[in-house]
């Protein structure tokens, strides 16, 4: 349920409404917008007599609201979320641009990938610390040491970093090293991980879509990371898992409008992932970015013949320059920045 407020409503009418539905056992999010202030409740609202609130002469109306995510619900919160990952804003017209290779491997390697994508246009790093591999016997990242190696090259470029959580164990690491915060495909239902990211981690959270999973359950898991105290959640499309082989999966861009009719949150696209070829990225990345999405992420390889892992669909740092300058130009066309 939502409580749109008249346009002059003042700071004491929210007030008072708030502290009169807070005191039947519901919680409240205020979002105030340049054209209208809502008070969205939280809980069984079902206890709730709408008549008893729309009497009030601060309220414009009342809406029940169907669908079972809340804080991420664009009823809620009518404007796009805009998210500053370490001075970098994402959603609102504004791109966020990462890229950098599935796994960090060596200082020199990342150093030098992390110059060539910032060269390009790229505004946030990303590389694998800790890697969920299909195989057991495949390259798991280098952990803590990675992380080392990112700071370093975002000392060298001022890139702000991203990288994947997998464990509850280095919350604290990833909060003092880590400036986008990444939850795997395998982790979007992991909900006892989604509720410590909610209660733990205060910068911004990247969720990936699971494999085989609904907008609305990939949203829910969003909530569960709102709902925990985190509203900083942007989303990210990497591709589902459909009947198809020849793709190592099939890229949902459909899923760019539809998020963002059922949500405010921003939502990025990862091409990479989703075909699992190098040559699939740019026409995928180009088609994204037209189709209105909020950003990219990319994997970049300066040798990836012999990377560690996802070699076969990583980019060579001149090929993303040259998708970057077809990027920009799509970009100015439909209004973004980066």
């Amino acid at each position: 349920m939502i409580v749109v407020l008249k346009q002059t409503a003042k700071k004491e009418d929210i007030e008072r409404l708030t502290s009169q539905i807070e005191k039947q056992g519901l919680k409240t999010s205020i979002v105030i917008g340049t054209d209208q202030t809502i008070i969205g409740l939280i809980g069984d609202t079902t206890i709730i007599d709408p008549k008893t609130i729309e009497v009030d002469e601060a309220v414009d109306h009342v809406m029940r609201v169907s669908e079972p995510y809340k804080l991420a619900n664009r009823v809620f919160h009518p404007e796009d979320t805009i998210i500053n990952v370490g001075g970098v804003k994402i959603g609102g017209g504004y791109l966020g641009l990462i890229a950098g290779p599935c796994s960090v491997e060596s200082k020199e390697q990342i150093i030098e990938v992390a110059k060539s994508v910032k060269a390009s246009g790229a505004n946030i790093l990303r590389g694998g610390a800790f890697k969920p591999r299909t195989s057991p016997y495949s390259f798991q990242g280098m952990g803590e040491t990675a992380l080392d190696l990112l700071l370093a090259a975002k000392a060298e470029t001022g890139l702000p970093i991203c990288t994947e959580l997998m464990d509850a164990e280095y919350i604290p690491l990833f909060n003092e090293k880590v400036d986008l915060v990444q939850i795997g495909t395998r982790n979007m239902q992991n909900y006892s991980l989604l509720k410590k990211v909610g209660q733990e981690i205060k910068k911004p959270i990247l969720l990936k879509r699971g494999l085989a999973s609904t907008y609305e359950e990939w949203i829910m898991a969003a909530e569960y990371i709102m709902a925990n105290g985190n509203p900083n959640v942007i989303l990210c499309e990497r591709g589902i898992r459909t009947y198809e082989t020849y793709t190592r999966n099939t890229l949902d861009i459909q899923a760019i409008p539809v998020i963002k009719k059922l949500t405010h949150l921003p939502i990025i696209i990862d091409p990479s992932h989703a075909g699992g070829k190098w040559w699939l990225v740019s026409p995928m990345a180009k088609a994204s970015i037209a189709a209105g999405c909020d950003g990219l992420m990319i994997e970049v390889h300066n040798d990836p013949e012999k990377a560690l892992s996802d070699g076969p669909q990583s980019l060579r740092p001149d090929k993303y320059a040259s998708l970057m300058q077809d990027i920009k130009k799509i970009a100015t066309i439909f209004g973004k920045k980066s």
